[in-house]
């Protein structure tokens, strides 16, 4: 799959079907909407694009508000960007743009992101977008905006409903509420896998080292995590198959203040050495949310407390 972080070169640009948005955990949603597009590519002889963007225009937003407006939440991140890379390629995606998400992009007009985008940048000729999408400066364009366009440049243009499950509509939101929940079946079900952050093991502090509980540390790219807590975990990618820990997903008050977010995993029996690997973690159950403590014996016998629920809680699945 390429990657590019901008528009491709003209050199490498030829005609493309393309979808257009976030595609933040890329759900079964996103996924339906892949196969989609990837069938009428494959009728057609073209590549499957996506056009995603960086910062998500949500989190710009909320960092730039309009003056006397109150600023947007800005949403939860469910994916890092070389998971939702990596599920992109598993969905069959042959090419990747990430746009820059900027003050100059926000205030492009939807005509100008039609035109010199969707077409001249991308060179479209299958366009299929969600039933909820809009774009532009002030979000003027929308499906209707697109239908004129299609006829003017000669791209085909598709919609995509919204898929349900159960009556819900999934969507990047239902997956970030369940994981907040604690709801991981839930989020199984959203995204058609279960949910995992991966990321390369790196050297810490070794403070869980001196309170007996050595850890994984895999930083996070991100402050707004769609999940904060300690958590029954499994890791993969160490051996042949997951190995059971217990994770912490959050800045660790107890032991500092205002500190980066990391994710940092027991493994309940496995001591080796694995600097530099690349791993990832799956998510199963949440044992409570993070919390302070006024001592280090205190942070100590609550982790312990913490390993043995996560131990029980894998024996009763035995």
């Amino acid at each position: 799959m390429e990657v590019y972080r901008r528009l491709p070169p003209p050199e490498r640009r030829r005609p493309c079907a393309l979808t257009i948005g976030n595609f933040d955990g890329v759900h079964l949603g996103h996924q339906q909407m892949l196969a989609r597009l990837g069938e009428r590519a494959r009728a057609r002889g073209l590549p499957v694009c996506v056009l995603t963007f960086e910062p998500h225009p949500r989190e710009w937003f909320a960092a730039h508000p309009r003056p006397g407006t109150v600023p947007p939440a800005p949403p939860a991140r469910i994916s890092t960007a070389r998971d939702k890379l990596e599920a992109l390629a598993a969905c069959g995606v042959d090419q990747v743009c990430i746009a820059h998400f900027n003050a100059r992009f926000a205030a492009q007009p939807a005509e100008a992101f039609i035109a010199d985008i969707v077409v001249e940048g991308l060179r479209t000729a299958c366009l299929m977008i969600g039933d909820d999408f809009r774009f532009g400066a002030g979000r003027r364009g929308d499906f209707a905006m697109l239908e004129q366009a299609s006829q003017r440049f000669g791209f085909e243009l598709m919609q995509q409903p919204t898929i349900e499950y159960e009556g819900e509509r999934i969507s990047s939101s239902a997956v970030r509420s369940a994981l907040a929940n604690g709801e991981f079946e839930r989020a199984r079900t959203l995204l058609g896998r279960p949910y995992m952050l991966s990321g390369r093991i790196v050297h810490g502090r070794k403070l869980g080292r001196d309170l007996g509980f050595p850890t994984l540390n895999l930083p996070v790219r991100f402050m707004r995590p769609a999940l904060h807590g300690v958590f029954v975990v499994q890791v993969h990618g160490l051996s042949g198959q997951p190995l059971p820990g217990v994770a912490s997903l959050g800045t660790r008050p107890a032991v500092e203040r205002n500190g980066a977010l990391v994710l940092e995993v027991h493994l309940l029996d496995f001591s080796q050495q694995v600097y530099g690997r690349r791993v990832g973690v799956e998510f199963l159950h949440k044992l409570r949310d993070e919390a302070d403590f006024p001592s280090l014996a205190l942070l100590r016998a609550q982790i312990d407390r913490d390993v043995r629920q996560a131990r029980d809680w894998f024996a009763a699945r035995i």
